[in-house]
């Protein structure tokens, strides 16, 4: 009998996806994609709709386990309790206070390297469920920046830690003009403007990258991305620069529009403080615009050598890295080039390939 692996897929359905949400979602669907599994899985998760019912059956059987909240401590954890698999997998979240041995990813530990840009309450939640997780069977870091962060500030075991990176979902390539253009009036978006994706939160840098695009004549700043902690002050910070003439918040975009959005922007800009991946960094490469990044480790370890980078604390060279993107052509520019083979080697099918590979090494250890 083949043995079982249980997956947290309770942020599977989620709306509304943030990263790690997005990660959750892509892998465990390309885990399912995957032919011959050397185990069977088990699917847990909270309220569920139909359709996504109907995608988790297909790659495992499905376990709902309804409640309104403490669904991981308490939900989970029992049923962990009562029947449990032979390892589980939580790709987003923390391990449950019950449960057999298991395999969390970890995606980052912003909250010690920008303890400021957290509130108190939300950064002793997060250095606890990190010291948690970082007891697991397995961690998967989601870059050697992370597994550093881990080792350097847990003491974790070097030989506990797989750096599996993540994928881009195919969708993202460049849009056609038609489709540009159609976005374009839709949205009401500006002739040149530069693209920041992601939470909006303090480490996103977007005061400074909006005090540089407020030094280029006819640029603006278009963000995307839900509201996060202290995303009122995050948002006193761009206006003091841009006023709102030349500056359009878009809120959340849906996943459907992202690859054209992408597309339409001059420069996508990622000049972080502090991240662990950096997901809109090859997805915009995948879709042939110029990236701008910030020398902050985990971006230049994603961007490989295939984007523009600029001091994140300096708003000088973030516009100096501008200024080089929007003069890039995208037909001929290197980097673009380069940016465009570099995201094709993100491919979801190797993370869950690796994935799976990583919990058979730990079920048979």
């Amino acid at each position: 009998m083949a043995p079982t692996v249980g997956i947290d897929a309770s942020r599977y359905t989620t709306a509304q996806r943030t990263g790690t949400e997005h990660y959750s979602h892509e892998l465990i669907q390309a885990i399912g994609n995957v032919p011959s599994l050397p185990f069977d899985v088990r699917l847990y998760t909270n309220r569920i709709d139909n359709q996504s019912r109907a995608e988790l059956a297909a790659i495992g059987s499905v376990v709902e386990l309804p409640a309104p909240r403490l669904w991981t401590h308490g939900r989970l954890s029992i049923e962990m309790q009562r029947n449990p698999p032979d390892l589980l997998f939580v790709p987003s979240h923390v391990i449950p206070l019950r449960h057999p041995k298991s395999v969390v990813t970890i995606h980052d530990l912003g909250y010690l390297h920008e303890p400021d840009a957290h509130p108190p309450r939300q950064r002793l939640m997060l250095d606890k469920t990190t010291r948690w997780n970082a007891k697991a069977a397995g961690i998967i870091a989601i870059s050697e920046t992370t597994k550093a962060d881990l080792i350097e500030q847990y003491q974790v075991d070097p030989d506990r830690i797989r750096v599996i990176y993540h994928g881009v979902n195919t969708r993202f390539q460049p849009a056609s003009p038609e489709a540009t253009a159609s976005l374009r009036q839709r949205l009401r978006l500006p002739d040149n403007f530069v693209l920041a994706v992601g939470t909006v939160q303090p480490r996103k840098n977007l005061g400074r990258l909006a005090e540089a695009v407020a030094s280029i004549e006819n640029l603006h700043l278009v963000t995307a991305g839900k509201p996060g902690w202290m995303a009122d002050q995050v948002f006193s910070a761009i206006r003091s620069h841009l006023g709102d003439g030349r500056w359009i918040d878009l809120g959340y975009v849906p996943d459907s529009d992202l690859p054209t959005l992408l597309t339409a922007a001059d420069v996508v800009a990622l000049v972080s403080t502090y991240e662990g991946f950096g997901m809109p960094v090859i997805e915009a490469m995948a879709c042939g615009t110029p990236v701008l990044v910030s020398d902050t480790p985990a971006l230049v370890e994603i961007a490989g050598g295939a984007a523009r980078v600029a001091d994140r604390l300096d708003p000088t060279a973030i516009a100096a890295g501008l200024r080089s993107a929007l003069t890039a052509n995208r037909a001929t520019d290197s980097l673009v080039t380069a940016g465009r083979a570099r995201a094709a080697t993100f491919t979801w099918d190797r993370t869950a390939r690796e994935t799976i590979g990583y919990l058979g090494e730990i079920l048979g250890g």
